[in-house]
């Protein structure tokens, strides 16, 4: 016989436990009595490509559902939208959906899952100075300048050495860069760098692998435990933290010896306790910031020199704004940004023109959110369409001109009412936004002031011929730059 008293307790255990199930069963049967966004009865097979996506939307509405059987993919392809749901409930957004492929399998048997490691990120954002997004917000991205704008001019000197090679060019820079804020790496990354070659080969794998619908895995997780399946991920893998551990490695050593320079990797390592984050995680956080920096930075700065060759009546006006807030003396700096608003405009509509992302990162919501008598339920995967977002055409008139002008107010500044999510939304917005702006501007500020970039008659530009994926990267296209002042000059001024 159990004692009085234990009855009782557990008499009102049992009692807590029932009114907690009926309270939870009550608010989710209040949410599961709602509908689902509207979306296409033909279920979804593999990836979407970003028309199709807008074809939906301009079907269904702003935001649309479809279901493979398994998960509950939702998709917002329209501004106000995107700010009602991505921004305004991101708090509820700020996971990424479970990704065997991509996770999993690759990182089999090493010290850490990428999954759990970036469901830390929104509390790493918020350790004080000692965080990574610390180093990447504005105040400290600012005294990255000089480094980006010594890249930046070495750019027009390689453009000048060979212009055939302006996207291999423009990938140095951005890996220059990043490399410097995120390792302390302080010379140049030449085209043959070994860690760049092994980087470029590792980001379309990880990309891939991530991508919902890439590998049947994530839709039939059983196939992990088939011998011999994902062999190739295993790999892929093994050489990705074998990289990543061997950067980490030597920023330690140099840590060690007391001859690091600053770098987001030595503050992390000089801050275990803050941070909160082992050895093998900092190598994964750090290397990642590496690859998505270099990576879509590369992007966007070409997708613009795309658009300035395609547009040359757009790229005159941001011509004639050089001449008349720089001048021919010396080339543009940090300084002369606030007054470059055509060239400000012109990058903002080259990147809702071609997005970086034109499908957007996957989220997974953790709760129920409840949009216009719909539910978002738990669990499902959420994506903003940077693609239809970018082509709300109750935001942006004529959405398939290219147009910068949309981006300048009457008072001849840049709207504040037009926001551009081209860097995320809500609490999974890149943390190095600020970094990769700052390095977009100047690279695209060089360049047109040293140049007049057009298409080579001899080999048309497509601009519609992009790769699929969640960073969608131009294929190979040709470029003429023709110098605006001597080129004996030009070179004098960047050697």
């Amino acid at each position: 016989m159990f004692p009085a008293w234990h009855w009782q307790t557990g008499a009102v255990i049992f009692g807590l436990l029932g009114v907690t199930v009926y309270s939870y069963r009550s608010r989710t049967s209040k949410s599961r009595q709602l509908p689902l966004p509207p979306g296409p009865s033909e279920p979804p097979l593999g990836r979407y490509p970003p028309r199709k996506i807008a074809q939906w939307i301009a079907e269904y509405g702003p935001v649309i559902c479809l279901n493979d059987g398994k998960n509950i993919l939702v998709i917002v392809g329209r501004h106000q939208e995107a700010i009602d749901i991505m921004e305004k409930q991101g708090t509820f957004l700020a996971d990424r959906p479970p990704s065997v492929a991509g996770g999993d399998i690759p990182w089999e048997g090493n010290a850490i899952r990428p999954t759990s490691l970036w469901r830390k990120a929104p509390q790493i954002s918020q350790v004080g100075n000692t965080s990574s997004h610390a180093h990447l917000q504005v105040r400290t991205a600012q005294t990255y300048q000089p480094i980006q704008l010594a890249h930046g001019r070495e750019v027009i000197l390689d453009i000048l050495h060979e212009p055939k090679l302006h996207q291999q060019h423009i990938r140095r820079f951005a890996a220059s860069v990043i490399m410097r804020v995120i390792y302390g790496k302080t010379t140049p990354t030449s085209l043959d760098d070994p860690y760049l070659l092994r980087l470029q080969r590792m980001i379309p794998r990880v990309q891939s692998a991530m991508s919902p619908g890439a590998y049947l895995v994530d839709k039939y997780p059983i196939l992990k435990y088939v011998p011999g399946y994902g062999r190739d991920l295993k790999q892929w893998g093994q050489d990705e933290y074998d990289m990543l551990s061997g950067q980490l490695k030597w920023v330690k050593s140099q840590v060690e010896s007391n001859t690091a320079p600053h770098s987001v990797t030595k503050d992390l390592l000089l801050h275990p306790d803050d941070n909160k984050l082992s050895e093998a995680e900092i190598a994964y956080l750090t290397g990642s910031l590496v690859g998505a920096g270099f990576d879509t930075t590369a992007v966007a700065t070409s997708t613009v020199l795309m658009a300035a060759a395609r547009f040359p009546h757009a790229q005159a006006r941001v011509h004639e704004e050089l001449e008349a807030v720089v001048g021919r003396e010396t080339p543009p700096t940090f300084e002369d940004w606030p007054q470059l608003v055509q060239l400000q405009a012109f990058i903002a509509e080259a990147l809702r023109w071609r997005p970086v992302n034109p499908t957007g990162f996957p989220h997974r919501a953790t709760k129920d959110i409840i949009w216009n008598g719909m539910c978002i339920p738990t669990g499902a995967i959420v994506s903003g369409s940077h693609w239809s977002i970018g082509r709300d055409p109750s935001v942006f008139h004529d959405p398939e001109v290219f147009n910068p002008q949309r981006w300048i107010g009457l008072d001849g500044e840049i709207k504040e009412d037009m926001k551009l999510f081209t860097f995320g939304f809500g609490r999974r917005v890149c943390p190095g936004m600020h970094i990769a702006r700052r390095s977009v501007y100047i690279a695209i500020a060089l360049v047109l002031w040293s140049f007049t970039v057009a298409e080579d008659p001899s080999s048309p530009i497509d601009d519609t011929a992009f790769t699929p994926g969640v960073v969608s990267h131009q294929m190979p296209f040709s470029l003429m730059f023709k110098p605006r002042m001597d080129e004996a000059l030009l070179r004098n001024t960047f050697c």
